[in-house]
């Protein structure tokens, strides 16, 4: 079985795979500060609800964006399954070429997000991930990796208003029925949530026109499903798009 590493800025994701079929997932809230020992107790712990030994571990993939948790997830897969972990960076065979000035700068959950929406979905293709940022990548006829675009995430755009405004309250994130808002309340989740969606529509619209009107939408992420329904431009949803991804990274690296 593998054990796939998804290290995010706010989720940590543990996919575990029978082959190509994903056993067990878990999301885990990121902690930087969270040492080996104490990802290795909760990982194991939680694979054992699924009846996942540590034993049946023979492999350990890894992409991550939090360099700070680095060593403590080299530490949780030694320790704790006795593997060194593969982890996903500059010179780890993909199957793509990146049309980045500098390659090293596209996080490893972007490149996982394009190697599995490829193989699963088609070229060419536009991905959405919704999570601490919302990233917006964008895959050619050819399948290479040609760019994209960082967004703030919905929460971050939330709470960075919110803090910087003393008479604006927090909101649950959460789309009001009219768009004209008749309380504070109505006009914040307004402005957030329809306003976020007419960003991610304005940029899908942007990134089509440069690389194909055709191209398929697929959107993942850890907030992916209350944004989606707002979305007529979505074309796939896939939550499990970036554990995927890692584990068609580790085939080719095996």
């Amino acid at each position: 079985m593998l054990l796939a590493v998804d290290v995010g800025n706010t989720n940590i994701v543990i996919g575990v795979f029978d082959g190509e079929r994903l056993a067990a997932d878990f999301r885990l809230h990121t902690d930087d500060r969270a040492t080996g020992d104490e990802l290795g107790l909760v990982i194991t712990n939680l694979i054992a609800h699924e009846d996942v030994r540590p034993a049946a571990i023979d492999a350990v993939v890894v992409g991550s964006v939090v360099p700070a948790l680095r060593r403590s997830v080299e530490l949780l897969a030694q320790r704790y399954f006795g593997r060194r972990p593969m982890i996903v960076g500059p010179g780890t065979r993909t199957g793509i070429r990146i049309h980045y000035d500098d390659p090293r700068q596209v996080g490893a959950d972007r490149i996982a997000n394009a190697v599995a929406a490829r193989h699963l979905y088609g070229v060419p293709a536009v991905l959405v991930d919704f999570g601490t940022a919302t990233t917006f990548d964008a895959i050619g006829e050819d399948g290479d990796y040609l760019g994209g675009a960082i967004a703030p995430g919905i929460q971050v755009s939330h709470d960075a208003l919110v803090s910087h405004a003393a008479l604006l309250p927090r909101v649950e994130l959460v789309a009001p029925p009219h768009a004209v808002g008749h309380n504070t309340t109505a006009s914040l989740q307004s402005g957030l949530v329809f306003g976020y969606a007419g960003l991610v529509e304005g940029l899908v619209a942007r990134f089509r026109a440069e690389i194909g009107e055709h191209a398929k939408v697929i959107a993942t992420g850890g907030v992916v499903e209350d944004l989606a329904r707002l979305l007529d431009v979505i074309d796939v949803v896939d939550e499990r798009l970036t554990l995927t991804g890692l584990r068609l990274i580790h085939e080719q690296n095996v």
